[in-house]
């Protein structure tokens, strides 16, 4: 169960305090994990004093569901803003922008996976709300695009998921674990697999004719 966070700062200076420390957890939890971190750690690491942490957050705990809600929403402004900047209404278009924003995100935020995959085991409800927070408005979006005939008819949330876990495991692969120009290509792969995969493209004539010829069948027998 999430614990809750105290309210916002209502000075500046509050404001500027409560974000270092969600800064500094997003480093420490990432590279020490969330059970060998303590909350001096953190205070240390953003430079306040232990004290200071409990004007803030409730525990450790709070902190964490924090810091994963926060890249959540800093990635989706992120996706939003590549996305805007191409400037193409074309959802192929946008899909290959949405990628690159997620790729560059990725290689400013290199404790990312390790952040957000340590929720399962802390948090599960702030695990599963990270996920459906992109899943919910990218299957709606998808389904706008199918019912504008620009692609396939295919269930839309679960054609959501497999795009966002083929985005999570290349750029685990190729940002993470790669350089630079693979990125690059393992980005175009992408797009080219999803037009191949998504794209509302006729059938072929021979395919039209078997479906033609087995719809005949069927309403013969």
């Amino acid at each position: 169960m999430n614990q809750p966070s105290t309210s916002l700062p209502a000075t500046a200076r509050g404001l500027r305090t409560r974000r270092k420390l969600v800064e500094a957890a997003e480093v420490v939890f990432g590279e020490k994990g969330f059970e060998a971190a303590s909350i001096s750690d953190i205070t240390r690491q953003a430079g306040v004093a232990l004290g200071t942490f409990y004007v803030y957050f409730a525990d450790k705990r709070a902190l964490f569901v924090e810091v994963v809600d926060g890249l959540g929403a800093r990635l989706r402004e992120a996706l939003a803003e590549g996305i805007a900047a191409a400037g193409t209404g074309d959802r192929l278009a946008v899909e290959r922008a949405g990628f690159d924003a997620f790729f560059r995100f990725v290689s400013r935020h290199r404790l990312l996976y390790r952040v957000v995959r340590q929720a399962e085991f802390i948090d599960q409800e702030c695990f599963r709300r990270y996920y459906r927070s992109f899943a919910e408005p990218y299957a709606r979006a998808l389904e706008r695009a199918q019912a504008a005939g620009e692609l396939r008819r295919l269930d839309p949330e679960a054609l959501a998921y497999a795009l966002m876990g083929m985005a999570d495991f290349l750029g685990m692969r190729y940002v993470l674990w790669g350089r630079g120009r693979q990125a690059e290509a393992a980005l175009e792969a992408a797009v080219d697999f999803i037009r191949g995969g998504m794209a509302a493209v006729p059938p072929a004539p021979a395919a039209r004719a078997r479906r033609s010829r087995s719809g005949r069948a069927g309403r013969k027998a």
